[in-house]
């Protein structure tokens, strides 16, 4: 049986035993030549044997260079390959080769003393060594020394000096894997000039007529093209074709066949690995034509084909490996766009743990007010209160016994029942229980003047607890707001930016056939009500085209009013301008305020705002501190700076007010108070919220129609724990909402009812704007009382539907966005 399911799993997955195969093999293979340095013994022996006009060897020294500083345990082998691959060119080829390193270790010691910075010193070092190890060589050789071999010693130390500074950006990557870094375009050149320069090295190498270096010189543009596109691909041609072309004057042609292959193959990669082949095939037939002649054009022919041949035996996994680390390629977007998702998806998980967290902070500190044990727990405190009485009197009393241990019930109940009376009438007592206590007790008299002392401290334990379990609360209350931000914060992280590459289609399609050109748009939200677009069109010369006529064809095609959020005019002509365009609000808020401070001060008690968050609501806000002058003014406006900060952190209205009053009661002894008097306007639906602490009544004037909002609660920082009292009404366009200050309420010193007063004055205004509502409102107190006996401040708000400046342009049914 165990055999049938072992054959069973066998054939089942036989691709993944092959993948997992595969993968072993890879890793074996990259441990071969990246870790053990392998490919660093390739590279170095070919370098060796690079030479330029067939006598300046100038490649070995700065790849010596480059591992000596960035692979130092891997030197020996880098100078052993690099000695081998010139001595398989000549004898003095090896002797300035082993010449050279070894001056560049006697240079390295006295350099080394010099500066400490090995870096900037190792061009140098190159140039020192490799000039002075030619000449010695040259004078050793020849006895003498010409201006010639001066000049062309020179220019070889001048290379080894740039190929220095190339090759320690290119050497890296030969020897290091790098999985997120994408490359620099000056490191993407540094590893093609490193490439070119190996190639270099197989000059010479040849098979019946078919020269190396060509198939691998139009291999490695090939694969560049396909991976970076006509860019790199040209670029990597006329790279390499000119290292090789220095290498060998007779092939300065393969230059332009290079870098006009690479051209046309990263023109034609849409179509593949045939598009770019194609590509060099071309450009093989039209430079050989030109180059050689039809005699030698079937040898050129024959090398790009193994080229080819190569090409399309490569690896789809290398080639796409590669790209990750090539900007602009799909891959590397892919990378990026998966880095990115990685680091989206660590920071909402925190986020999430954070809020875990603070929610179980929350249930902790609210723990000890739901477990349901009040009950208990005040019996037990009554225990412990007659247990002290009962340490002070009747532990030295000879009727211990007879009255704990006999009469236990009878005792406990008359001492419960004395504490009662204590607590309710503490200056009469019932003659009958003192008559049945004294009878019972032979201390009564201490024991009921100990139970009046340690009532004072009893009731003073019990204050404090309970201040404490509403702190708890409080402190819950507040953590659970903080988690259930930090939740909707990790949730908006998560979610990505939905595909529209339909509507955008649609969208520009549209607008096209009414002669308007997009220059780009990005749709991130097409949600109703949050509609969130960005375009760029070409300089509209200040026409305000944005707005007059996109924004109103948008208004069409989605079926609710865009307007524009923000506009950026390009800074130049032929430029384009940048439009940020969303949903307009249903209604908008229109307010006025007027405001006076007692006496005619300068500083007023009585501090407003009126705000615009970001959830589409609109809040209007008086806070009143107790008192007049500076100190009332600092109270109230520390409590709208606080309560602002909280709203547009997102936390809910209830508890941001909540977390107000703890942060003023918890914050000075003082007694301080202030009223709050919040109302909270949706500006979609037009609803409105008032939340109102301590403040005086507000009202909705609708036509001749007012109505009276109010609501019980006693001013922020009386009390560390109480409830809001929420007031929900419905408005209407064209309401006037009238809030105001108790100075202003309570401003007629001779009036008995406020209410019918200011129902009346404000059916007498005829006005509909708000500001003069607010000023009639205040001049008509001031006027009745005759002086300003109180801070005074009045806000008017008037609803109004969002009529846009500009009507929707109708476009064809077909044209709109679905």
């Amino acid at each position: 049986m165990q055999k049938i399911e072992r054959e069973l799993i066998f054939q089942a997955q036989p691709q993944g035993v092959m993948e997992g195969l595969f993968e072993r093999i890879g890793a074996k293979i990259e441990h071969l030549f990246m870790k053990k340095g392998f490919l660093l013994v390739i590279v170095g022996f070919l370098l060796g044997r690079a030479l330029i006009l067939a006598k300046i060897a100038p490649f070995a020294l700065p790849f010596f260079a480059a591992v000596f500083l960035m692979r130092k345990e891997k030197t020996g082998q880098a100078a052993i390959a690099l000695v081998l691959g010139a001595l398989s060119t000549s004898i003095p080829s090896a002797g300035f080769t082993f010449g050279s390193i070894g001056a560049f270790f006697i240079f390295h010691l006295i350099f080394s003393k010099i500066s400490k910075n090995q870096l900037k010193m190792l061009p140098i070092n190159v140039f020192v060594a490799s000039l002075v190890t030619r000449l010695t060589l040259t004078y050793i050789s020849m006895h003498e020394i010409t201006y010639y071999d001066v000049m062309m010693s020179f220019i070889e130390a001048g290379l080894g000096y740039i190929l220095t500074l190339i090759f320690i950006q290119s050497v890296p990557l030969l020897s290091t894997r790098r999985r997120k870094q994408a490359l620099k375009n000056e490191e993407i050149i540094c590893l093609i000039i490193l490439f070119a320069s190996v190639l270099t090295g197989t000059i010479g190498w040849s098979f019946y007529n078919i020269s190396v270096e060509h198939v691998l010189s139009r291999y490695l543009v090939l694969l560049f093209a396909f991976v970076g596109g006509a860019a790199i691909g040209s670029t990597v041609g006329v790279v390499t074709g000119l290292i090789l072309s220095l290498a060998n004057v007779a092939s300065l042609y393969q230059m332009s066949l290079l870098a006009f292959s690479g051209l046309l193959g990263g023109l034609l990669k849409d179509g593949k690995k045939y598009g770019v082949a194609i590509g060099l095939m071309i450009g093989t037939l039209l430079i050989g034509l030109y180059g050689e002649g039809t005699n030698e054009l079937m040898p050129t022919i024959f090398e790009s084909c193994l080229a080819m041949f190569m090409f399309f035996l490569t690896p789809q996994s290398f080639i796409s490996r590669i790209a990750k680390f090539i900007p602009g390629t799909d891959e590397h977007a892919q990378e990026q766009q998966q880095y990115m998702r990685k680091i989206r998806d660590v920071t909402a998980k925190r986020v999430e743990q954070f809020s875990r967290l603070f929610q179980a902070l929350s249930n902790s500190f609210n723990y000890h007010g739901l477990n349901g044990h009040e009950e208990d727990d005040q019996q037990k405190e009554i225990d412990y209160f007659l247990s002290n009485i009962t340490e002070k009197t009747c532990q030295t009393c000879f009727r211990k016994s007879k009255c704990w241990e006999e009469n236990f019930n009878t005792t406990y109940d008359y001492m419960v029942e004395i504490m009662h009376e204590c607590e309710n009438q503490p200056k009469k007592q019932s003659s009958s229980l003192q008559r049945e206590w004294n009878n019972h007790c032979v201390k009564a008299a201490k024991v009921y003047e100990e139970i009046k002392q340690e009532l004072s401290f009893y009731h003073a334990n019990q204050r404090l607890k309970k201040q404490v379990k509403e702190s708890r609360r409080l402190v819950a209350d507040q953590l659970l707001g903080v988690s259930q931000v930090m939740e909707d914060f990790a949730k908006e992280i998560q979610r990505e930016r939905e595909n529209h590459q339909l509507q955008e289609d649609q969208i520009i399609e549209a607008l096209a056939g009414m002669g308007i050109e997009l220059g780009q748009i990005d749709i991130y939200s097409l949600k109703s009500g949050n509609v969130d677009i960005e375009i760029s069109i070409p300089y509209c010369h200040g026409t305000g085209e944005a707005e007059k006529v996109i924004a109103p064809m948008l208004s069409d095609i989605l079926g609710e009013t865009i307007v524009v959020k923000k506009e950026e005019c390009a800074p130049y002509p032929h430029g384009y301008c940048h439009v940020t365009l969303g949903s307009a609000r249903a209604y908008v808020v229109e307010t006025g305020v007027a405001h006076a401070a007692k006496g005619g001060a300068l500083i007023s008690g009585d501090c407003y705002s009126t705000i615009e968050l970001g959830a589409g609501k609109y809040a209007i806000a008086i806070s009143d501190g107790m008192g007049n002058g500076e100190r009332a003014y600092l109270e109230s406006n520390e409590t709208l700076v606080l309560l602002q900060k909280i709203l547009q952190s997102g936390i809910e209205e209830k508890v941001a007010i909540k977390s107000v009053n703890s942060v003023l009661s918890l914050r000075t002894t003082d007694e301080i108070f202030s009223t709050l008097d919040l109302a909270m306007i949706d500006l979609q639906d037009a609803s409105v919220k008032f939340l109102k602490i301590g403040s005086s009544p507000s009202f909705i004037k609708r036509g001749e129609q007012i109505k009276k909002i109010e609501a019980s609660n006693l001013p922020i920082g009386i009390i560390k724990d109480f409830e809001v009292d929420v007031v929900s009404e419905q408005l209407k366009s064209g309401d006037l909402l009238i809030m105001m200050s108790d100075g202003v309420f309570e401003g007629p010193s001779h009036v008995e009812n406020y209410d019918v007063w200011m129902k009346r004055k404000l059916k007498e205004i005829q006005s509909e704007d708000p500001q003069a509502v607010a000023d009639i409102i205040l001049e008509e107190v001031i006027r009745t009382s005759g002086q300003i006996q109180d801070d005074m401040t009045v806000i008017v708000a008037k609803i109004k539907h969002n009529i846009p400046k500009w009507a929707a342009i109708p476009v064809y049914p077909s044209k709109k966005a679905q």
